[in-house]
């Protein structure tokens, strides 16, 4: 039992030191998951020359670990402990993103399925142990906003990450194994101070008689080593109506990996021009996070029951994501016209070229014109109009005869480019992207408002392996929709990214429609453990 320590040194606010950490493991998390989605049109056309199936089944096998190691992770750290299950997540996916580095071009698929495979394994770790940690450090009525803080970790990862690779990844794909190499250490230090930190608040020597008491305020007493059996949390329709609640994952799913895919394709950015774009749809995506979780944590403390407060936030995200079905109505053109060959005659592309010093030869990156033998081959287009980046650049391609180098096509689509109206879908995207981020606030905060602290981890996990799943569904139809339909198969993942939400709240509805703490008849303790 902690012993009263003097009323002057007040309630304290030690909890919000390990949230820090919660926030920044999570930054790294999804840096680390983010990379792939910033260099996929990079290492798709430049690298390794992958067909959109071929991507697809690279991010099928991230997901596909990552629903199994949901479920196994989140009863493993119900078992053994929030402490040692996050330090045994992060330790396995630092290992794994690292692993990327290796990855050759003549076993490029196998090769990044296999690292995605064992990165999905140790990040689905992640939210299990976070939202136990916050479960078991924080009163109910900041539980939402701590949620929020914590989650917005997403951002800040999915932010860092097209800010930094363009940093050290050339158009085209020179040194794109830097990428995947820049998090380990930081995954590294962060263990130190994890180890350091973390304890349960009733065994921390840093936290106030006052501060414990606020934590525990109201919570239900559960004995040390209590556990739920799943046949007990699979029999009660709160498990299912939070399972499919999390289908909505599939969205930011398509976001994170597709969404620079899709931008590339349809508005020709490549990894230069990708930045600010990506920046934005997460940066604006962190505010949703952190105002999703304050505005249920506000309307409870204004009196609002705990069920009316997270539902009403629940549907106002969902309906804040609605208006992303218009994305591919967004109109751009790349013409073929007079204006066209004016800036392409003017067009500037960076370039290594071979430069004589002290009598020796050394590459130089310079500034070149488009070369005359190109622009007189671009000529065989003038006056078609193409409705896609991706269409354009396929007609150049076959105009030269060749692959347009990377840092040339990107200068010759721009030239090409009608409008910069792609700044509208962004926008939408930014905004589904927030009212993704304020949905999974209240969400996730939805199972500890609801279930014993003993079996918070697993729910989060077995819930994570529903949106998982929906994740590598997605990826799979949408790699076969994009191999035969071109990028007009966007329209479709679109529609339903913007719709989910709706259909899953319904069913939250149906099946927790009061959202009553379930009693502690659930709890089973094992008293003869394996």
């Amino acid at each position: 039992m902690k012993e009263p320590q003097p009323a002057a040194e007040g309630i304290g606010h030690y909890r919000w030191r390990i949230l820090a950490l919660l926030f920044v493991a999570t930054t790294i998390n999804y840096v680390d998951r983010s990379v792939l989605g910033v260099l996929a049109p990079t290492l798709q056309y430049r690298v390794f020359h992958w067909s959109d199936q071929d991507y697809a089944w690279i991010n099928i096998a991230f997901k596909s670990a990552y629903a199994i190691g949901l479920v196994c992770m989140g009863a493993a750290i119900d078992r053994i402990g929030t402490r040692l299950g996050y330090s045994l997540s992060v330790a396995v996916w630092c290992a794994f993103s690292m692993m990327h580095a290796l990855v050759r071009p003549a076993f490029s698929v196998i090769g990044f399925s296999a690292a995605r495979f064992g990165l999905g394994l140790g990040e689905s770790g992640n939210f299990p142990a976070g939202i136990k940690a916050i479960a078991e450090w924080f009163p109910q009525r900041e539980r939402a906003l701590a949620t929020g803080i914590f989650n917005s970790g997403t951002t800040a990862g999915a932010i860092a990450a097209p800010i930094v690779v363009p940093m050290v990844v050339q158009p085209d794909g020179t040194h794109w194994q830097f990428a995947f190499l820049v998090t380990g250490a930081f995954s590294l230090v962060w263990l130190v101070f994890w180890q350091r930190m973390y304890h349960t608040p009733a065994s921390h020597p840093k936290v106030s008689a006052d501060e414990l008491a606020l934590i525990e305020g109201g919570a239900r007493p559960e004995a040390p080593g209590a556990r739920i059996p799943w046949r007990r949390l699979l029999a009660v329709r709160e498990t299912w109506g939070f399972a499919i609640a999390k289908v909505t994952d599939a969205a930011w799913w398509f976001y994170l990996f597709w969404g620079g895919k899709f931008l590339y394709d349809r508005f020709g950015l490549d990894i230069k021009a990708l930045a600010l774009p990506l920046v934005t749809i997460f940066v604006v995506s962190g505010f949703g996070s952190v105002a999703g979780g304050w505005f249920s944590s506000a309307l409870i403390g204004r009196g609002w029951p705990v069920n009316r407060a997270r539902k009403t936030a629940l549907l106002g995200s969902a309906l804040f994501i609605l208006p992303v079905v218009l994305v591919t109505a967004v109109p751009t053109r790349f013409n073929a016209d007079p204006g066209f060959y004016g800036r392409l005659a003017a067009a500037r592309y960076r370039a290594e070229v071979e430069m004589s010093s002290g009598g020796s030869q050394k590459l130089e990156r310079a500034l070149l014109p488009v070369p005359d033998a190109a622009r007189a081959a671009l000529r065989s287009l003038s006056g078609r109009s193409f409705g896609s980046a991706r269409e354009f650049t396929a007609a150049a391609s076959a105009a030269l005869g060749r692959p347009m180098p990377g840092n040339m096509e990107s200068v010759v689509a721009g030239c090409a480019r009608s409008d910069s109206l792609y700044w509208i879908a962004v926008l939408l995207m930014a905004a589904a992207a927030a009212g993704h981020q304020a949905w999974s606030a209240n969400l996730f905060t939805v199972v500890s408002d609801v279930f014993p602290k003993a079996a918070t981890a697993s729910l989060i996990g077995f819930g994570g392996m529903f949106g998982a799943v929906a994740g590598l569904a997605a990826d799979w139809s949408l790699g076969r929709v994009l191999s035969t339909s071109g990028p007009v198969g966007y329209l479709f993942a679109f529609l339903a990214a913007g719709s989910v939400y709706l259909f899953c709240f319904g069913i939250l509805q149906a099946l927790i429609p009061h959202m009553t703490p379930l009693d502690n008849d659930l709890i089973h303790k094992e008293t003869n453990p394996p």
